[in-house]
């Protein structure tokens, strides 16, 4: 980087620490309202931008954009259903969650059932988020600040030093965000980013569609549909990573997991001033995440006509079409921006899993007499041990790009349990406590059997008897291999309805005694937007339109 680039990344990155600190200064960070949810006092705005930045990082932007590369539109599933999941979350999670006063979703896990499944689904969360995610959000955006913008170079240093160097420095920025800062720090600095983000984030495909069309943006988009126009099918096909019958499985159970009662999104929501506020936030959010493919999907698209696909590996695409399209005075406004990115990410897993600790474990099991400052200091060092942790583990993982798929197979370990549990709690009155947690544990091992167990057996075989019978094409050993077992989507789908007839013969058979009633603590007001029901139609009416006017 130039001293240009360099000084628009300090004075972006800067800015945006600046306006954050202005903005939180009055909230009494002492409190569990003020330090977790932002003293309920999140509108709007400022819940949708959070949401956006929270769910965007560089295992998304580089990521997806790689499957994009090389699967094409119909990767564009991830960002466009979820808008489905957030109308869903708006009109049927939010009211619940709030007219109980929720700080974590596991806190409704201990009225509806007990304490102990409470438990069990924050220690799943958080292993999660330990094991899995934090230290994959330093890995991936390490790998794209230093290599994207040549960090080694820069400093004269190694690649390995070079990653350190970016692993340590978001670790260490995030930190203070999210563990001195609390959730409005949190969501102020990723509502500030997500401006950022959207215009940084459409200039790569806009100067990308100009390097392909000879400076013109129209003869650009022109030439990507008209060279491939197979790519641009919305209907995945067998064999590629969402494959269109999969959105009517588990790919919407997967959209309403993690955006409705995964702790590290909806804690945004559960930090609104007021229902109306919540549900407008997400609302606002689930139509600007229709726009998502412009950003996550359309340059990997462009990476392919531009590249010819001729790229060693799909993962490249992102980062090799910025070096490659990007005027260089802008490197250093991107710079930032990617750098919110990966800082909203790790700054959002890390401050919900404070929250999930100081609430769900230190209040409950080892200080039960503590007061809410002290629940939030020992929250903080929590959260301090967590990302010092994810900072030693990060840099031993490898091929960060290739894990945006990967991840969504690893986290259904816990994801299609715990979504279980949430909606037969809310959808029934009677079903006890040992169904919650015959149903995480069941759910938990009988995904680990059939993903890690079954499946590399099923196909190891197939394999070796495609070879043997004289397949060697790549494509066709691709086909093999996804004929040989069932897509993870699939399976994610038969185990939710296996866990919910589960519990709900064990709730006929053997019923709590008392039945459960859902009481309004009155923390804020949940009368509801005038709109919700008008707004969300229209939402998923415009995602249906999409697939069918995309559909080949």
């Amino acid at each position: 980087m130039d001293f240009l680039s360099i000084f628009s990344f300090l004075g972006f990155t800067l800015l945006v620490a600046a306006i954050a600190w202005y903005a939180t200064r009055s909230t009494n960070e002492k409190s569990s309202d003020g330090y977790f949810l932002g003293g309920r006092s999140l509108t709007a705005g400022v819940i949708a931008g959070s949401l956006l930045l929270t769910n965007l990082s560089t295992e998304q932007i580089v990521g997806l954009n790689g499957s994009a590369y090389k699967d094409g539109l119909s990767v564009m599933a991830w960002e466009t259903l979820a808008a489905i999941a957030m109308v869903v979350t708006a009109v049927f999670l939010l009211p619940r969650y709030l007219k109980g006063g929720l700080t974590t979703v596991p806190q409704f896990l201990a009225e509806r059932f007990d304490v102990s499944t409470k438990t069990i689904t924050s220690g799943l969360f958080l292993t999660g988020y330990v094991v899995v995610l934090l230290p994959v959000i330093l890995y991936s955006g390490s790998v794209a600040i230093s290599g994207m913008f040549n960090v080694a170079e820069m400093f004269n240093v190694s690649e390995s030093t070079a990653l350190g160097y970016c692993i340590w420095g978001i670790g260490i920025i995030g930190s203070i965000y999210a563990v001195f800062g609390g959730l409005k720090a949190v969501a102020v600095s990723d509502s500030i980013n997500a401006i950022g983000l959207m215009i940084g984030g459409i200039l790569i495909p806009v100067f990308g569609l100009m390097a392909i069309g000879d400076g013109s943006l129209s003869n650009g988009l022109h030439e990507l549909m008209t060279t491939n126009p197979e790519r641009f099918d919305s209907t995945g096909e067998h064999g590629q990573e969402v494959p269109f019958v999969t959105i009517f499985t588990g790919m919407m159970l997967v959209q309403l997991f993690y955006w409705g009662t995964n702790q590290q999104i909806i804690q945004r929501a559960l930090g609104a001033k007021s229902l109306a506020e919540g549900q407008k936030g997400l609302l606002l959010a689930s139509f600007l995440k229709i726009l998502g493919p412009l950003i996550l999907v359309l340059p990997g698209m462009i990476a392919y006509h531009y590249f010819d696909g001729g790229l060693t590996s799909s993962d490249l695409a992102y980062p090799e079409l910025v070096r490659a399209v990007l005027p260089k005075p802008l490197v250093g406004f991107f710079a930032a921006v990617l750098f919110g990115a990966i800082l909203s990410s790790f700054n959002s897993v890390l401050n919900s899993s404070v929250t999930l600790f100081g609430i769900d474990i230190y209040k409950q099991h080892i200080n039960k007499e503590a007061s809410e400052a002290t629940v939030v200091k020992y929250g903080k060092i929590f959260g301090i041990c967590l990302a010092l942790a994810a900072m030693f583990i990060a840099p031993l993982i490898a091929n960060a790009g290739s894990l945006f798929n990967y991840l969504q197979e690893i986290n259904g370990i816990y994801s299609i349990p715990i979504f279980t549990i949430i909606v037969v709690g809310y959808l029934t009155k009677r079903v006890p406590a040992i169904a919650a947690k015959i149903g995480i544990f069941s759910g938990s091992a009988l995904y680990i059997i059939s993903q890690f167990f079954m499946k590399p057996n099923f196909v190891g075989k197939a394999l070796e008897n495609a070879k043997a019978a004289g397949v060697t094409d790549a494509s066709e050993l691709a086909m093999v291999e996804a004929d040989a077992y069932p897509h993870y989507l699939h399976v994610m789908a038969i185990l939710f309805v296996m866990n919910c007839i589960i519990m709900l013969l064990i709730g006929k058979f053997a019923p709590r005694k008392e039945q459960f009633e859902l009481k309004y603590t009155k923390q804020v007001d949940i009368t509801p937007f005038k709109y919700v029901n008008q707004v969300g139609i229209g939402v998923v009416a415009i995602v249906v339109c999409i697939y069918i006017y995309f559909a080949k």
